[in-house]
């Protein structure tokens, strides 16, 4: 897998925009990588609703983890397995840290929405560590 597809990947799962949740930034009906981010977020979040704090508090874990991916692109020098295997570690942590930010009732079907994920090179689809 290229780098740019694993960054692509990376950057799609960490999307900011929760067009789900009303907005957020962004637009429907965007093609190419602002659409699959909005599409993973809509997935996500599928019949939870967010708060105005929740949303901002998940906003930037998903900006911290996009930044962190990034500078790992940019520094090079790594095996592509070496880079996935932290790129998966950097979005489980996102995962467990965006589910603090929810209730006891959101987690649940938050749960519920990263199993059904498609599996893919981002961690999509497993459980976040508790």
């Amino acid at each position: 897998m290229s780098r740019i597809r694993l960054l692509l990947t990376a950057l799609a799962l960490s999307a900011s925009t929760l067009t789900a949740q009303g907005g957020m930034g962004g637009q429907r009906g965007m093609g190419g990588q602002a659409g699959m981010m909005n599409r993973q977020n809509e997935m996500l979040f599928k019949d939870i609703t967010l708060t105005d704090a929740q949303k901002a508090k998940v906003d930037s874990i998903q900006a911290k983890g996009r930044e962190e991916m990034m500078a790992m692109m940019q520094g090079g020098g790594q095996d592509r397995s070496a880079m996935r295997e932290v790129m998966m570690q950097v979005r489980a942590k996102q995962m467990a840290d965006i589910r603090a930010v929810l209730t006891a009732a959101q987690q649940p079907v938050f749960d519920k929405n990263l199993a059904e994920m498609p599996q893919g090179p981002g961690g999509a689809g497993r459980r976040p560590p508790r």
